[in-house]
């Protein structure tokens, strides 16, 4: 991991990019014309599906959503409205904090925890226009206390209680995968490696920007992990899904999450779920805050299609590899659509 000890080149945050008040985009944020954004949705009516995760036929929704779509948006979820929104209230408070207080909590990318500006380790790569903080609730040996923000004062309280209740979330999503599969509730949490789990999260900060249709806040991508619990903004739309060829702005539900099934869904469900590519455009006149909740196996289990969903019809389409190999992999590459999954498929 000593290549992963520091970037490759000066960070520079796109907040401050954002405060100078500069008319352009600098070339480093520019996406090839295939790559830049469009603001543009399939009909209005055409959304990703609602699940309410307290129906009895929860199982079987989840399931048609995630081989479907990937992603669905969850209502009756058990989360406390007044949590959200004091979690999303506290880290906008932390991004304007001075810029010297924030800089204290600078990460790295051999774990990425504490405040960033980029993903990837590769030199001269295109950049996206967004900072974020990264933190780890679990395992033990990962959470730092050190990179938890002392200020806004609340924070630290305040994010330790989010973790806590999108934990049981992402546990009851795990069941209901489970069943969608036709498996027991508990099948997919053991194939995480039961209670060792990894569980973090990443604030994501996207300033305005002067040239909103030349960049991106996120570049495309699926997610690398188990699952994921987005609590989208409130106020500012940016998150878009492929789906059908083109390209969904997902339109938040009022105190709904926005829940995502990873590559390591992906080759454990032996593609039956399948991750999604997505990513986030950014806005001219307004600033964008989400927090992406990651619940991924242990980083060091062998992980391969489970035995139960490989047959003489269907092998199995991956070759084992532990999330800490798969996750070293694309921190070196930062982000780049579905290639990674892609990559393990066995030959």
């Amino acid at each position: 991991m000593d290549c992963l000890a520091d970037w490759p080149e000066p960070i520079v945050r796109v907040q401050s990019l954002s405060d100078s008040g500069a008319t352009i985009v600098p070339s480093r944020y520019i996406k090839p014309p295939a790559d830049r954004p469009c603001f543009e949705s399939l009909p209005c009516e055409v959304n990703i599906p609602v699940v309410d995760l307290g129906d009895p036929d929860a199982a079987s929704t989840v399931s048609k959503a995630c081989r479907d779509w990937g992603f669905f948006q969850a209502v009756n979820h058990g989360v406390c409205r007044e949590l959200m929104n004091s979690a999303r209230e506290v880290w906008r408070e932390f991004f304007h904090l001075p810029m010297e207080t924030k800089q204290a909590y600078s990460n790295s990318p051999k774990t990425y925890e504490g405040y960033g500006s980029r993903l990837g380790i590769e030199k001269g790569a295109i950049l996206d226009w967004g900072d974020y903080y990264y933190l780890h609730f679990s395992p033990p040996c990962l959470k730092s206390q050190a990179k938890w923000p002392a200020l806004p004062v609340f924070l630290r309280h305040t994010v330790e209680e989010y973790g806590k209740q999108l934990t049981k979330m992402s546990e009851r999503v795990m069941e209901l995968l489970s069943l969608g599969l036709g498996l027991d509730r508990g099948r997919l949490q053991r194939g995480f490696g039961g209670e060792e789990v990894g569980v973090c999260m990443r604030v994501n900060y996207y300033p305005t920007c002067p040239q909103p249709d030349l960049t991106l806040g996120l570049s495309s991508h699926s997610d690398p992990g188990g699952i994921t619990v987005l609590l989208p903004d409130d106020k500012v739309k940016g998150l878009q899904i492929r789906h059908g060829g083109g390209w969904v702005t997902v339109q938040p539900l009022s105190d709904s999450f926005i829940v995502n099934v990873g590559d390591q869904i992906q080759v454990l469900s032996n593609a039956i779920y399948r991750s999604v590519e997505h990513r986030v455009v950014v806005n001219s006149t307004a600033e964008r805050l989400s927090m992406a909740f990651f619940y991924n196996p242990r980083s060091d289990l062998l992980l391969g299609p489970m035995p139960e969903l490989v047959n003489q019809d269907r092998p199995a389409m991956y070759q084992p590899m532990t999330f800490d190999q798969y996750r070293l992999y694309i921190r070196k590459q930062g982000p780049r659509g579905k290639s990674h999954v892609e990559s393990l498929k066995a030959i």
